[in-house]
């Protein structure tokens, strides 16, 4: 028995089921499953460079033969959504399962989505775990029954299933040969004429997992009290059950094909039935669909966005339930922050002060829109800053208006930003184009990507050459700059701006601030007694800067990574460094 994670359990159940092959893009909540099954002994793992070519990858071994595990976010089954709907057209060799993690209430998130819509329109079934102990049962039984339905299988968590830990018991791994490939064009190849065959069969195959669906023991039916049943899945079934402790319950582990006769029975044992489900309306709108009447709850409708809980659900019920932590009205804030030392601060900073638009994108960056830098318009997507550029000067081409800049990152500009940078290359685009380069990819948690020539499982590897890339697509203007020189970055974007008919890039290239392997902690700063109390440095927003009651500054020394950002900003010289290095 082992205390595990539902990404570990996903990953521990993807191992014991045999597979040979991990493919992702990590994006909160998903990332530490890859990583997790990285780790175990007998199998291959990788970062793709976007959760589409992860897909695509696993299709590949999975037509080789080979079993596969997919992770991903909710937000990346978008981007992986063309090579997934074709492929539940021509099916499977070894199983395939892919993960996709949602996340109710946007813990690390730019939008709420159910990832079970997706199943329902790529007609791929989905399992729903509960807990960890259902996160590692079901992924290994989704192996074998992808295989038996030559279907790829969805597992679909949520936050709380992701990261929350319980009991698992573990068991060892099942040795899976490699099946042998056996050409077959009419499965594999999606011209109209097989695809139309393969739709046909998808429909058989639909039909085998709808029956399979009302007998299997992933749905379990509690009966309690017979005078209010509730349907549910998920996170949420454990909400229910606290919350809810009378009532009885349909848990649903398949949440595509839904089980329309068993749905239909458990409604004919309770006198009112209700749909718990967070931050959509999937499993009502389905359930409804078989015929059966779903009741509101009596008090307040469930909250149509966010996160549910025991206390909320209660609440709904006209039930007094309190939160399992009362909120404490006397903590100060502590508003998110680029860190100290980031080395995207200047940049942002810079930014504002040239009165720039920018069109912002996903990672730690995005901070950037926060006061007091408020440098970043929009945050879009992944890759969407660059084309959000393009499209802020074509709007904008008639008139005179601000300079327009997207800032992307290494890892989010080889995820999407490229093909974006392509795009307004070949269209003769103009703008300014910054890539923050921390060696890194920062927010989920300095993973490798193909900037940095880091691997999941550190194989030999190469470090492609961010320039030369950008160079091949016939841009001339690159500079690249240390983003920690106020005055290099200054002039290089009054450079880049200054060119309003052309297509510039800069490449603002320094370690994270959190990469100890790579960044050499400097002697602290500190602020002397000749202090103005101006402000300057405090709205460069670091944290280790602080401003007294009498409006002076201080600067905490645990914190400074001696960076230096803050003195370059002090007019007066009131900020000087210590003696000696450390690391």
């Amino acid at each position: 028995m082992e205390l595990l994670s539902g990404n570990e359990a996903i990953a521990q159940g993807a191992w014991e089921a045999g597979a040979h092959i991990g493919v992702g893009y990590p994006g909160t909540p998903s990332t530490e499953t890859m990583e997790a099954f990285a780790a175990k002994a007998d199998v291959y793992a990788e970062w793709c460079n976007n959760e589409k070519v992860a897909i695509e990858v696993g299709f590949g071994a999975s037509a080789g033969g080979a079993r596969v595990l997919a992770t991903m976010k909710h937000v990346g089954v978008n981007v992986g959504a063309d090579p997934l709907f074709a492929g539940a057209h021509t099916g499977v060799g070894g199983g395939f399962v892919i993960l996709a993690a949602d996340d109710p209430g946007m813990h690390s998130s730019q939008d709420e989505q159910d990832s079970r819509f997706y199943a329902q329109a790529a007609r791929v079934p989905v399992f729903e775990p509960s807990d960890s102990a259902e996160a590692r049962a079901f992924t290994k039984a989704a192996f074998d029954l992808s295989e038996k339905f030559d279907i790829p299988f969805l597992i679909r968590s949520t936050v709380r299933i992701s990261h929350a830990k319980s009991p698992v018991e573990v068991g060892e791994r099942e040795t899976r040969p490699i099946k042998p490939y056996e050409k077959d064009a009419a499965k594999w190849v999606t011209l109209p004429a097989y695809a139309r065959g393969r739709r046909a069969d998808l429909d058989r195959r639909q039909d085998a997992l709808a029956a399979w669906a009302e007998f299997c023991d992933y749905n379990a039916a509690e009966m309690r009290d017979a005078r209010m049943g509730v349907i549910t899945a998920g996170a949420c079934y454990q909400y229910v059950r606290d919350a809810l402790p009378e009532a009885s319950v349909l848990k649903l582990g398949i949440t595509w094909p839904l089980p329309s006769d068993l749905i239909r029975d458990f409604a004919r044992k309770v006198d009112l039935l209700y749909v718990v489900e967070e931050a959509s309306t999937y499993l009502s709108t389905q359930v409804k669909a078989t015929g059966v009447v779903v009741s509101e709850p009596p008090a307040a409708p469930l909250p149509r966005a966010g996160e549910l809980s025991p206390a909320r659900i209660a609440a709904s019920f006209g039930l007094g339930l309190p939160e399992a932590l009362d909120p404490v009205d006397d903590i100060p804030a502590r508003p998110p922050a680029l860190c100290a030392g980031c080395p995207h601060r200047l940049v942002f900073k810079e930014l504002a002060r040239a009165k720039c638009i920018v069109t912002g994108d996903i990672g730690c960056y995005t901070l950037g829109a926060l006061p007091p830098l408020s440098a970043m318009d929009t945050c879009l997507c992944m890759g969407g800053s660059v084309s959000m550029a393009h499209g802020f000067e074509l709007a904008l081409a008639a008139q005179e208006h601000r300079p327009v800049i997207a800032v992307i990152g290494d890892s989010t500009f080889a995820h999407s930003g490229y093909s974006s940078l392509l795009n307004t290359a070949y269209n003769r685009g103009a703008g300014t184009i910054c890539i923050l380069d921390n060696r890194t990819t920062g927010m989920t948690g300095h993973q490798g990507n193909p900037f940095n020539g880091i691997t999941l499982q550190g194989r030999p590897s190469r470090e492609l050459g961010l320039e030369g890339m950008v160079r091949a697509l016939g841009i001339d203007d690159i500079q690249t700059v240390d983003p920690n020189d106020m005055t290099a970055v200054r002039a290089a974007i009054r450079e880049a701006t200054g060119r309003t008919d052309e297509l510039s890039v800069i490449v603002f290239r320094a370690p994270c601030a959190l990469l100890k392997k790579e960044f050499i902690r400097q002697a602290p700063y500190a602020v002397n007694d000749s202090c103005r109390a101006c402000g300057a440095c405090t709205q460069l927003g670091c944290p280790a800067i602080a401003r007294n009651e009498d409006g002076t500054a201080s600067i905490d020394g645990e914190q400074c990574v001696g960076c230096g950002q803050c003195a370059a900003y002090c007019a007066f010289g009131c900020i000087t460094q210590g003696e000696g290095a450390l690391r």
